[in-house]
């Protein structure tokens, strides 16, 4: 083979190495300074993202309306967020709502939207899913009060 052609093939090795390597210090970055918020969280406008999507409207019961969303088992187990108007965002990702340190996790999860005066939880792509009791999450999906909301490790309610 002619020497040019090895000498080519070093240099692009070496600046894909370098790519990769900067690529995965990037991404240890994100997951170390991804860090716990407080144990009580009021939902903020970030991680607000997008138009809702068209779904079925929501059976909403009368009487009591969910008004907290409480974590009940994972690292952030007690934590408790007062829903408002605006969505709830759980992942890995710094802007989320609720940031999860949970390794089955994925940076944007899931979400968590108000409406018709009730909520709807949304799996957001994730590579491990978003569950409703027992059944994956596959749209915008009514969450009755009490009923848990599992993404890895994490698990979810809503309280009244």
């Amino acid at each position: 083979m002619p020497e040019f052609v090895l000498t080519v093939a070093r240099f692009g090795f070496l600046i894909l190495l370098w790519i990769f390597v900067f690529t995965v210090v990037g991404v240890i970055r994100r997951d170390l300074f991804a860090g716990v918020r407080s144990k009580s969280i009021v939902a903020s406008p970030r991680g607000v993202g997008g138009a809702m999507p068209a779904g079925r409207p929501a059976k909403v019961k009368r009487g009591k309306a969910a008004r907290q969303l409480v974590v009940t088992a994972g690292q952030l187990a007690g934590t408790r967020i007062t829903l408002g108007e605006l969505p709830i965002t759980i992942g890995r990702a710094e802007d989320s709502t609720l940031v999860i340190t949970d390794d089955f996790a994925s940076a944007r999860h899931a979400r968590i939207v108000p409406r018709d005066g009730g909520w709807f939880v949304e799996d957001l792509g994730s590579t491990n899913g978003t569950y409703l009791d027992r059944g994956k999450v596959s749209g915008p999906t009514p969450v009755p009060l009490g009923v848990p909301i599992r993404i890895g490790r994490t698990s979810l309610e809503l309280r009244p």
